[in-house]
């Protein structure tokens, strides 16, 4: 038998004395209903395990206390609760209120609390984000930090059925694709648990007039400068005119959505694979490939590329996806784009890269003198190694990173340094020369990457472009029974 129906008949008989956390009184079908189905949410979406910790955020609003509640009176998962609280400080007294309220809760619940408070209005100043933005982003923290210190499984938070109707038209005048649509799940980052997804409002407080609750109301909720109190007081309001089921519908596109993004993310997961690149900072992706996607994959490749980079996708929006995707389809070679949160799309050739400040390597010079056989530590990472060895027995299969000289034709002392303007050298198999710089642009060397390449000069002549091409200056004749091996790192985007 499903373990709320088991948990539902084992509550007090008619006529017992009044509730107690985890008990009902006689006559609360509709709370013992609203219940139950929140159990069946919980046990469907694998939201709570018995004995697991759980961080519960209270506000001191409705759905909080309600949600308090319901996950105190399920009392056969022997949920070990912390409540946690964070006190904006945007309304004063009326916030010091909340946080006194929250507190009597725990107190009432036999539960530890976890109360903090935040300088919403500066934070918001100084990350130039709005208030809503920045009251989030401050709970999140906060939760988060909470739930480290208790090594809790979840973080439990009172998210409703009309909050996911707000949402969905929030981010649909936001401009958010089926991602954003898809609306908030009842489990999200394997942390986040929303048990009352499916549970309007309207039963929220019918649950808790039938258990004798009381809650706070927050002031803020009827500011209209906010865009979500607009869309819930007036735009929802409004189409419930032409549908008075019109949150249930808009829950139920969101819940289509959301199935169809998991379908999208598993092919996203497939392809990102397929085309990341090796990188010695930042994410790279072949940029060939991501061309020849189709355009739903490619918005869907940068989104994973700047959420792999720095965690999240704050106020990268579908103008910006568009914006890379324009640099991507360009017939330019190279190109750079600057993204909000410090992000730079740099496209080299045949390489996309995303990269945070601080990422890309210097490009500064340097020269260091080789003596002889041994390791080197180089200035741009890794070390070179010489050692004087017999000539390999077939030529075809010696890696780009290794190189062979005649150290009789070429004696000690060499000269590794960086590229500088002007640089030439003779191809291997040629006679005349040519400029370094040309080389590397015919070969698609991207412009980032030209400063960081070491090149091997003897007698002052250039012998090797390191881990591209070396010179004729460097050919080792027939019969030479000991040559010098060079081995440098891989150079990567």
């Amino acid at each position: 038998m499903f373990w709320a129906d088991i948990f539902l008949e084992q509550l007090l008989p008619p006529g017992k004395l009044p509730w107690i956390p985890g008990r009902f009184p006689e006559g609360l079908l509709t709370a013992n209903s609203i219940l139950k189905k929140v159990a069946r949410a919980i046990e469907r979406h694998g939201l709570f395990s018995p004995g697991d910790t759980v961080i519960v955020a209270v506000s001191g609003g409705a759905d909080s206390v309600a949600l308090l509640d319901m996950l105190a009176s399920l009392e056969r998962l022997r949920l070990k609760l912390v409540v946690v609280h964070l006190n904006h400080g945007l309304r004063g007294a009326e916030s010091d209120g909340d946080a006194d309220f929250t507190a009597g809760l725990a107190l009432h619940y036999g539960l530890p609390l976890e109360s903090g408070t935040a300088d919403v209005r500066e934070i918001a100043r100084l990350g130039g984000l709005s208030l809503e933005d920045a009251g989030r982003k401050s709970r999140y923290q906060w939760f988060d930090a909470v739930a480290e210190k208790h090594r809790a499984r979840r973080i439990a938070l009172g998210h409703h059925a009309d909050d996911q109707a707000e949402t969905f038209l929030l981010r649909l005048l936001r401009g958010a694709g089926t991602t954003g649509l898809g609306g908030m799940r009842p489990l999200s980052a394997d942390r986040y648990a929303r048990p009352l997804l499916g549970v309007s409002r309207a039963q929220i407080l019918d649950y808790l007039h039938k258990r004798g609750l009381s809650w706070r109301d927050d002031s803020s909720n009827a500011d209209t400068g906010f865009l979500r109190n607009r869309i819930r007081n007036e735009c929802i309001p409004y189409l419930a005119t032409y549908n008075p089921a019109i949150a249930d519908r808009l829950n139920a596109a969101a819940e289509i959505l959301a199935a169809d993004e998991a379908v999208l993310e598993g092919v996203t997961d497939r392809v990102f694979e397929r085309l990341s690149l090796t990188a010695s900072s930042g994410v790279a992706l072949d940029l060939p490939l991501a061309a020849a996607e189709l355009p739903g994959i490619r918005y869907r490749l940068y989104r994973r590329a700047i959420l792999t980079l720095k965690g999240d996708l704050a106020r990268i929006t579908g103008s910006h996806l568009k914006q890379i995707d324009n640099l991507v389809c360009s017939a330019r070679v190279n190109g750079v784009l600057s993204l909000p949160g410090g992000v730079t799309v740099r496209r080299s050739y045949q390489t996309l890269r995303f990269v945070m400040p601080g990422e890309e390597p210097e490009a500064g010079p340097w020269e260091i003198i080789i003596a002889g056989p041994g390791r080197y530590r180089l200035p741009c990472g890794g070390d070179l190694t010489v050692r004087l060895t017999a000539p390999p027995a077939t030529w075809a299969t010696v890696p780009a990173s290794r190189a062979y000289f005649d150290p009789f034709s070429t004696p000690f002392p060499w000269t590794l340094r960086t590229f500088r303007p002007g640089d030439r050298f003779r191809p291997f198999g040629m006679s005349g020369t040519r400029k370094v710089k040309e080389f590397f642009i015919d070969n698609k060397v991207p412009a980032t990457l030209r400063r960081r390449i070491p090149l091997l000069f003897g007698k002052g002549e250039l012998l090797w472009i390191g881990g591209f091409r070396i010179s004729e200056a460097a050919r080792i004749h027939p019969g030479a029974g000991v040559v010098a091996e060079v081995d440098i790192p891989e150079i990567t985007t």
